[in-house]
């Protein structure tokens, strides 16, 4: 193995390590965020050392950062050089991420069990990729002294979530003054129902209000979370040898699909909302940077921000195709902005025959 993927591979199994550990540490304060926190990064790291091991590129062409996590799980699901991800490999590794967003930039509360069976699939997958394209395995690069994040799992991911959707009920009930606490909670529930969907997002505000609302007069958590019903464990082994997998049951099926086929959900891919992510023209995008549009489409050339997925996507409504850009790419502009020489790239990039700009 070359260098780069195996410090990745080292780094990655370090941050594995370090999750399992404050797992398992006798104390509380901060072990959800943090177990969530290394779990992510020990993917993210995992990832990127398959992308590289395999011929594949982490960094985009003059990018000073590597690739992002959304990206790594494009790549690692739909790129056949590379692939190592079944599309419900890729959901655990959403719901993981998702899950983590929410730790580390807000509130989110997941009970004991709700964590222990996103952590055993994490650990499980993570063990599952290092065999099939490292061909090593997870016992042998753990220390003997580690044990798996549980010794008796729960076997029903159904009654997990029942008990879940229960206990927000009862913070509920009028006069308990605990809404806080269950919004924490349904914001856990509502990632993954997310998740199972093809989005990535973490609910608003307004979200999930609706939900509560929705909540308070609802019987089963199977009418509101109907795409977390729809997953189920595939549980092997017992005690400390035991593996689980987040399985797609009945429902909507997860698979890759080309964009717009209808009836299908598609998993770490497809935009759900397109027009909401890639949410500028042109103008827009030149108002933004305090710029003329041609000006700002020569940046954006000189950026070749067109060829990145992440911040350009010609969408097409009807017969006409519009050119969109993300709020990505505004990021990358501002950033490329005080280390640019915006007059020079518009000479090599303005159209034929017009003026100097003054």
């Amino acid at each position: 193995m070359k260098r780069e993927p195996a410090a990745l591979l080292e780094r990655a199994i370090d941050s594995l390590v370090l999750s399992v550990e404050k797992f398992n540490c006798p104390w509380d304060r901060g072990r959800p965020e943090v177990v969530l926190i290394l779990l992510d990064r020990a993917f993210e790291l995992l990832l990127k050392a398959v992308i590289v091991h395999r011929g594949g590129r982490i960094r985009e062409p003059k990018a000073t950062q590597t690739i992002g996590f959304d990206k790594c799980v494009r790549i690692c699901l739909s790129e056949a050089s590379v692939k190592c991800l079944t599309d419900e490999q890729a959901l655990t590794v959403q719901v993981i991420n998702s899950l983590r967003d929410a730790a580390q930039h807000y509130l989110v509360e997941l009970s004991e069990q709700q964590l222990y069976l996103y952590c055993q699939a994490g650990v499980t997958l993570f063990a599952d990729i290092l065999k099939a394209v490292f061909k090593q395995k997870l016992h042998d690069v753990l220390p003997t002294r580690v044990l798996p994040v549980a010794s008796a799992p729960p076997r029903d991911l159904h009654s997990v979530l029942k008990a879940e959707f229960d206990d927000v009920k009862s913070l509920l009930v009028p006069r308990s003054r605990k809404t806080l606490r269950a919004r924490a909670k349904l914001r856990a529930l509502a990632i993954v129902e997310a998740s199972v969907s093809g989005v990535r997002s973490q609910p608003g505000e307004r979200e999930l209000d609706r939900l509560i609302d929705t909540v308070r007069q609802s019987t089963s958590w199977r009418d509101v979370f109907p795409g977390v019903a729809a997953l189920s464990l595939e549980t092997e082994g017992s005690g400390l040898t035991v593996s689980i997998r987040l399985t797609k049951a009945q429902g909507e099926p997860v698979r890759l699909v080309p964009e717009g086929t209808p009836g299908a959900t598609t998993v770490a891919v497809r935009r759900v909302d397109e027009l909401g992510f890639y949410n500028l023209g042109l103008a827009q995008v030149a108002d933004k940077l305090k710029m003329s549009p041609p000006r700002a489409l020569a940046l954006v050339k000189h950026l070749d921000l067109q060829s990145d997925s992440d911040c350009f996507k010609e969408i097409r409504i009807g017969k006409v195709a519009h050119k969109r850009y993300s709020q990505v790419a505004i990021a990358k502009l501002r950033a490329a902005l005080p280390i640019t020489d915006v007059d020079a790239i518009w000479e090599r990039h303005k159209p034929q025959g017009r003026r100097r700009h003054r």
